[in-house]
């Protein structure tokens, strides 16, 4: 690892290394054509090599994760020199490789989430100070063995609860061979929920759902999950909204009010979306998508994003914001009491979007894995 101070998809079949240009455009449909009203553009702001996540940091500074074994700060100019670099501890085969970056609440730890030269999941912490890693401080947190080289997930967000919640795909191949999905003897295929300074290596929080449940791991929020490569909590409301990417003919979002006491069970691999997957039986405590679409129109692989919560588009307020790898347009929902109550298109396509960043003011940026990172403004 090396660690510096600052000196100025993935997702469906396979990574494409290939650098597509953005394009820029202006929704100008109505919102009685595409269901939204904003009028929105694509701003690029910087250039990465393989930019695959991000978050809010300390000073309102945004980092970006780039897919190698980097992380960089955004500032006026583009990237900053690398102030995190564990490019020798990581591959980029597969779907592996720096899959998630996040701080929690109070800016004084840093968590990523890789995977280390033999493919398994790994969860590390830094402290920080004075908006600073802290290199000698890092230790490592919770790991995963994954048996194939895809559906890693590898997402981290920190939840209202001020809990880190970890997502994992199924641990790979195609079909889900080893039933993780359904099976909560494992931590693949779910969302975990943990609070990583509570203990060593971490703790359990006591409400988890399946706590001292036999044949569970407790560490477990929710199950039946194939690859959720990116999940949010909603800014304003706490709801957890999950992009779970599909196996063959469905994409799927899934969505869980800040009420929930967690234990969802999304089906996979009993399901994908709302079909029974090869055969199938539904399970009687299936909760189906708030959204889910055909990868014969819209595309292959969803990349979850964010409610916006900004200032800068008003008519963007509310609505969760998403994209799809292998088609690339910004789409919106509205969901009130989980359901969608509006679907929308916002007229503009980001390239291979493989992730979303929301900066610590509301406002969302689009990464493409050919290495734009743009920021959504108000055309």
């Amino acid at each position: 690892m090396k660690v510096r101070t600052r000196s100025s998809a993935i997702i469906g079949a396979l990574f494409l290394a290939v650098t597509l240009p953005l394009t820029l455009t202006t929704a100008s449909a109505s919102a009685s054509a595409d269901g939204s009203s904003a009028q929105v553009v694509l701003t690029e702001v910087a250039r990465a090599q393989g930019p695959s996540a991000g978050a809010a940091g300390p000073d309102g500074k945004v980092w970006i994760a780039e897919r190698a074994g980097t992380v960089r700060i955004l500032g006026d100019y583009g990237l900053g020199d690398p102030v995190l670099d564990i490019s020798d501890e990581t591959t980029t085969d597969g779907e592996r490789g720096l899959l998630g970056v996040a701080f929690d609440p109070e800016f004084a730890h840093f968590y990523i989430s890789y995977t280390d030269l033999e493919g398994t999941s790994t969860i590390d912490e830094f402290a920080v100070a004075d908006g600073q890693l802290q290199p000698d401080t890092r230790r490592t947190v919770l790991t995963q063995e994954q048996p194939y080289p895809n559906h890693n997930g590898g997402d981290i967000k920190f939840g209202p609860d001020g809990y880190l919640y970890i997502a994992f795909g199924d641990g790979g191949s195609g079909g889900d061979p080893h039933g993780n999905g359904q099976n909560l003897d494992t931590l693949l295929g779910k969302i975990l929920r943990i609070d990583p300074t509570g203990g060593e290596p971490y703790a359990i929080p006591s409400d988890n759902p399946f706590v001292a449940q036999d044949g569970a791991k407790d560490e477990i929020w929710a199950y039946g999950l194939r690859n959720p490569w990116r999940f949010s909590f909603d800014a304003g409301t706490g709801d957890l909204l999950i992009g779970d990417v599909g196996q063959s003919e469905w994409e799927e979002i899934d969505w869980a009010p800040a009420s929930s006491k967690g234990g969802e069970n999304y089906g996979w691999s009993s399901m994908e979306g709302n079909h029974p997957f090869r055969g199938g039986t539904e399970p009687a405590n299936h909760v189906p998508p708030v959204h889910e679409y055909d990868r014969s129109g819209l595309g292959c692989s969803v990349t979850g994003g964010f409610v916006y919560r900004g200032e800068a588009i008003a008519d963007l307020a509310g609505s969760y914001v998403y994209s799809d790898y292998c088609d690339g347009t910004l789409r919106t929902l509205r969901i009130e009491d989980g359901a969608v109550t509006e679907e929308g298109d916002l007229g503009v396509e980001g390239g291979e979007v493989i992730s979303f960043v929301e900066a610590g003011d509301g406002e969302l940026y689009v990464l493409a894995i050919g290495g734009t990172v743009s920021r959504l403004d108000p055309a």
